[in-house]
């Protein structure tokens, strides 16, 4: 099987398994797949195991919100992902398997594994490249009023997870993308934190 054959089994897998929105779901995984793509490209990275683990590392979150489940959602996606290659027939050394999976642990802010390869670095980075930007403050307003918080609580994410974000980034290329990015956060959370009103 091709690999463009392969890549668009998974990609229709992950569109019909991820959530539906814009924060963790499907549009965050396209995202994540074009800058992991735009990276690998030109640090000549394994783009198979890129597409393939960008397509999954999300796709556990929603068993992730079942009760009484304790896993962490990469560790999810990753089952997921390993449970699904396996099932097929795809010519997908079992090398470049096990990448996808120690790519898809690793990617995760949470999860606290050391992306060790190129690709786990690359998927690293690109997930949280995603979190800063226009795009990453929208994310952030939308996963706190998912989450039935406010203002403070916007605040309080940004001060926890994404003004560090750019600390926890392995490659130059990425830290390159980030600056700009980094700018309009930080311009936003200056702003909405003298804008606020205290009670």
């Amino acid at each position: 099987m091709y690999k463009k054959d392969i890549t668009s089994i998974v990609k229709d897998f992950a569109y019909k398994n991820s959530e539906k929105d814009d924060i963790h779901g499907y549009p965050h995984v396209i995202r994540v797949y074009d800058l992991c793509l735009k990276i690998g490209k030109e640090l000549s990275a394994n783009l198979l195991v890129l597409k393939l683990a960008a397509l999954f590392h999300d796709i556990g979150r929603v068993g992730e919100q079942k009760p009484f489940n304790k896993k962490n959602y990469a560790e999810i996606s990753a089952e997921i992902a390993s449970d699904f290659l396996l099932s097929k027939n795809f010519d997908i050394s079992n090398e470049d398997i096990e990448n996808i999976i120690h790519s898809i642990k690793a990617h995760s802010f949470s999860n606290k594994i050391i992306p060790k390869t190129l690709e786990a670095k690359i998927l690293s980075d690109a997930d949280k490249l995603d979190a800063l930007g226009a795009i990453g403050i929208y994310r952030t307003i939308g996963f706190t009023v998912k989450n039935h918080g406010g203002i403070e609580q916007v605040i309080s994410h940004m001060e926890e997870k994404i003004l560090v974000l750019k600390d926890q980034l392995l490659l130059d290329i990425s830290k390159r993308i980030a600056k700009e990015r980094q700018k309009i956060i930080l311009d936003f959370y200056k702003r909405i934190k003298s804008e606020r009103v205290e009670f």
